[in-house]
C-alpha cells in the first residue's frame, strides 16, 4: 500500500475562503478540547477536506469514532461542563459544519473513508444556499450528531417516509457563532420532522450547553418563551431554503409542529440503533463508507496505519484518482 501514496502539499487557506467554513479568526489547523481538525486541500474547491484527529493525535471517523453521548464527567481527562444535574443524561456530542449566518453547504463525507468534512457538490458546482428574506444563510449553527444514522431503507413510524441517508441534523440556536468542524456538548430540546423531497430530516433543536443563556432551556417551549420567533423562522427557512433552486416548497410532518424533548430522545435513540445495526453490518448500507478506528467489533475497523494512508490518498484532484489509488480507497470502505 505505502507505494501508492505520496505526501499531498497543501498551502496556507486563502482567509476569506475559509472563513466560509470557520469562524473569523480561527487558523487552518485548530486544537480544541478533544479533537483536532486538519485541512488537505485548498478551501472553496472541490477538493477540500476537513479532517478529525482524537486528542492523542490519530486520524478518526467524525460520523463513526466521536461518541454520541457525553456520558461521564471527564472525557480523555478533560472535565466536562455539565447544565444540570437532572439533565446530564440529555447531553450530546455535536459536530458543527456550518456556522451561522454562513452560505457554503458543508457536510460530512458520509461516502468517503473517514468522512472528512467537504463542501456539498451539486451538478459539478460548489453549493451555496440562497439567502431567505430576511435570513443570511443558515440561521444557526449546523452540524450533526455522530453516531446516528436515518436509514433510507426503514420507513419512519412517525412520518411514513423513509430516511435521507445521513445523521441526523441539528441546529443550534446558542449565541455564540461556531466554527466547521468543533465538537461541542448540546442539550436536546426538541425536534422538527422535514419531509425534504419525500424522505424524513429530522431536524433537532439544541443549545450548547456552555451557551452563557443555557441554563434558561429545558424543553422546546423555552425557545419560544426566551427567543421568540425563533421557531417559526426556523419552520420558514427550512420551507423556503430550496425555492431559488427551482424546487416546490418542502413540507412537515405534523403540520409542521415542533416535538419536545422526550420525543427528540426517542427519534435519537432509534438513530442510533440504525447507526449500530450499519456499523455492524447487519443492513445494506449502500454507498455509506464506514472506516472506523474505535468500534471494536466493527467489521469496518481499520489501524492507524491504514487511516494515515487513506488520507495521503486525498490528492489535489479526487477526480483524477488512479486505478491503485481507487483500490485503496475501497480497500477500508467495503
Amino acid at each position: 500500500m505505502s507505494a501508492l501514496l505520496r505526501l499531498l502539499r497543501t498551502g496556507a487557506p486563502a482567509a476569506a475562503c475559509l472563513r466560509l467554513g470557520t469562524s473569523a479568526g480561527t487558523g487552518p489547523r485548530r486544537a480544541m478540547a478533544l479533537y483536532h481538525t486538519e485541512e488537505r486541500g485548498q478551501p472553496c474547491s472541490q477538493n477540500y477536506r476537513l479532517f478529525f484527529k482524537d486528542v492523542t493525535g490519530h486520524y478518526i471517523s467524525p460520523f463513526h469514532d466521536i461518541p454520541l453521548k457525553v456520558n461521564s464527567k471527564e472525557e480523555n481527562g478533560i472535565p466536562t461542563k455539565k447544565a444540570r444535574n437532572d439533565e446530564y443524561e440529555n447531553l450530546f456530542n455535536m459536530i458543527v459544519e456550518i456556522p451561522r449566518w454562513t452560505n457554503a453547504k458543508m457536510e460530512i463525507a458520509t461516502e468517503e473513508p473517514l468522512n472528512p468534512i467537504k463542501q456539498y457538490v451539486k451538478d459539478g458546482k460548489l453549493r451555496y444556499v440562497a439567502n431567505i428574506f430576511p435570513y443570511k444563510g443558515y440561521i444557526w449553527n449546523y452540524g450533526t450528531l455522530p453516531q446516528t444514522w436515518e436509514d433510507p431503507r426503514e420507513k419512519d413510524k412517525n412520518t411514513n417516509c423513509f430516511g435521507d441517508n445521513d445523521p441526523i441534523d441539528v441546529c443550534e440556536i446558542g449565541s455564540k457563532i461556531l466554527s466547521c468542524g468543533e465538537v461541542i456538548h448540546v442539550k436536546i430540546l426538541g425536534i422538527l420532522a422535514l419531509i425534504d423531497e419525500g424522505e424524513t430530516d429530522w431536524k433537532l433543536i439544541a443549545i450548547n450547553v456552555n451557551d452563557p443563556e443555557a441554563s434558561k432551556f429545558h424543553d422546546i417551549d423555552d425557545v419560544e418563551k426566551f427567543k421568540p420567533g425563533y421557531l417559526e423562522a426556523t419552520l420558514n427557512w427550512f420551507r423556503l431554503y430550496k425555492v431559488p433552486d427551482g424546487k416546490r416548497e418542502n413540507q412537515f410532518a405534523f403540520n409542521g409542529e415542533f416535538k419536545n424533548k422526550a420525543f427528540a430522545l426517542e427519534v435519537i435513540k432509534s438513530t442510533h440503533q440504525c447507526w449500530k445495526a450499519l456499523l455492524m453490518k447487519k443492513c445494506n448500507g449502500g454507498a455509506i463508507n464506514c472506516t472506523n478506528l474505535q468500534i471494536s467489533d466493527s467489521p469496518f475497523r481499520c489501524t492507524q496505519e491504514e487511516a494515515r494512508s487513506l488520507v495521503e490518498l486525498v490528492l489535489s484532484s479526487p477526480n483524477k484518482e488512479s486505478n491503485e489509488e481507487e483500490q485503496v480507497w475501497h480497500f477500508l470502505g467495503k
